[in-house]
């Protein structure tokens, strides 16, 4: 399953320009918090950060010919402090195990390392539409941090897209108390009306070419409505100790 998604989500982006443009802008906003260094790209997916930072290793969790290397972000394959940043975008909320994740960064990340998290937000707007019109469930009341046992029949592509905003909106100081070592540099809520009219990757695109730009030139000056209208929250960890 997870082969023929990634397949059918790389042939989307090769044919869907309104796409690479709106992911080529939040992927200069990821670019640009990165620190000097070894960077590696979580759940990879179509392998989108090379185009944008060509030396970063992007991986996932199944062999594909555009990635450079197999990775489960709970067990990460590298070295205790080999790391300068990790590459979250549209990964976080698929772990199985988010603190397994977080406890690997610290391992695995230098310090002064970064986590850079691009996840969906849940905002009074984006709440609904994710909810009812997206596959992907929502559950508010979990606690992302919590170990749960693993399951058999768990599949790559399972989430819950509330886990970003529960963590560095709804429960922060929770995670502060869990994880002192690290410390949240920066979190934009952005990506407003332009990111569900292009459509993602599974429906037609509702947003002409032309006017991707000037979209994109509001929503910048909408981002203050973050938590009225986003769709989605880039997040900047930094590991200090």
């Amino acid at each position: 399953m997870s082969h023929e998604v990634l397949h059918h989500h790389r042939a989307v982006w090769e044919q869907k320009p309104v796409l690479r443009q709106l992911y080529a802008d939040w992927y200069r906003a990821i670019v640009a918090w990165l620190v000097p260094g070894p960077t590696v790209e979580l759940g990879g997916g179509t392998g989108n950060l090379k185009e944008h930072l060509p030396r970063a290793y992007c991986t996932d969790v199944v062999v594909l010919p555009w990635l450079n290397l197999v990775a489960d972000g709970q067990r990460l394959p590298f070295r205790s402090e080999s790391l300068a940043n990790l590459v979250l975008f549209d990964c976080l909320h698929h772990i199985e195990n988010v603190a397994l994740f977080f406890d690997e960064a610290q391992r695995t990340l230098r310090v002064g390392g970064r986590i850079i998290i691009m996840d969906p937000y849940l905002s009074w707007i984006s709440l609904p539409i994710y909810r009812w019109l997206h596959p992907e469930p929502v559950d508010c009341t979990e606690d992302p941090l919590l170990l749960k046992p693993p399951q058999a029949s768990r599949r790559p592509f399972d989430a819950n897209q509330a886990v970003a905003t529960i963590l560095f909106e709804r429960n922060r100081s929770g995670f502060q108390v869990r994880y002192p070592g690290f410390s949240i540099q920066h979190i934009r809520r952005m990506a407003c009306a332009a990111y569900p009219l292009s459509g993602g990757f599974d429906h037609p695109s509702l947003l002409p070419q032309w006017l991707v730009t000037p979209m994109l030139r509001l929503e910048h000056q909408l981002e203050r409505l973050g938590r009225l209208l986003a769709f989605r929250m880039m997040v900047v960890i930094e590991r200090r100790v």
